[in-house]
């Protein structure tokens, strides 16, 4: 959990593959997110929020704290920052007025649907990996789901497959597509 002792502001996110995502759209909007004193840290996985909180938080490090979560994930949110002392929230613009911006679904679920069915496809033929996704796409689990889902699922499997694919997508989305929850949190860090 250590972190450069210049950083002012904390970006909590579950796992690698959110924060590969985010850091590339920071970069192509021209943030240079060290350079403004800010963090995103992987925590690996949403229960760990209420930890990060009390770490980095007002009774920890005390620096400023944001986040992105799942739509799933949200009570652990909700939990962690009453824990930690940061209020206790019951609607998700509570939520955002603190700084933590909620992916429906999920993030790869909202840069797929920003991206399109279409361009991800290419990026998926373009890393080599199309005959891998028929392979899915004909299993009987997946069969009778729309492509959308198919690509979701497909991305999420194998390892370090969603952090190539967050940053892919994320290089890959149009600038005024942007899902969102990550306009909101990265409009809300200091520069």
């Amino acid at each position: 959990m250590d972190i450069d002792l210049a950083v002012t502001t904390v970006v909590l996110v579950e796992g690698e593959s959110d924060r590969s995502a985010l850091e590339s759209l920071a970069a192509r909007r021209g943030r240079d997110l060290a350079g403004d004193g800010v963090a995103v840290v992987a925590m690996g996985g949403a229960t760990n929020v209420g930890h990060y909180l009390r770490h980095f938080g007002p009774a920890g490090r005390g620096l400023e704290v944001a986040g992105l979560y799942d739509e799933a994930e949200e009570r652990f949110f909700r939990n962690g920052l009453a824990s930690a002392g940061l209020g206790d929230v019951s609607t998700r613009g509570e939520l955002e007025a603190l700084g933590f911006f909620v992916c429906v679904r999920d993030l790869e679920d909202e840069l797929i649907r920003a991206v399109g069915v279409a361009t991800v496809l290419e990026l998926v033929a373009d890393e080599g990996e199309l005959s891998s996704f028929r392979v899915l796409q004909n299993q009987p689990a997946h069969r009778g789901r729309n492509t959308h889902d198919q690509l979701r699922r497909f991305i999420g499997t194998r390892a370090g497959r969603k952090i190539r694919y967050g940053r892919l997508l994320a290089e890959a989305v149009d600038l005024d597509r942007v899902p969102a929850s990550l306009d909101g949190v990265l409009e809300q860090l200091p520069r």
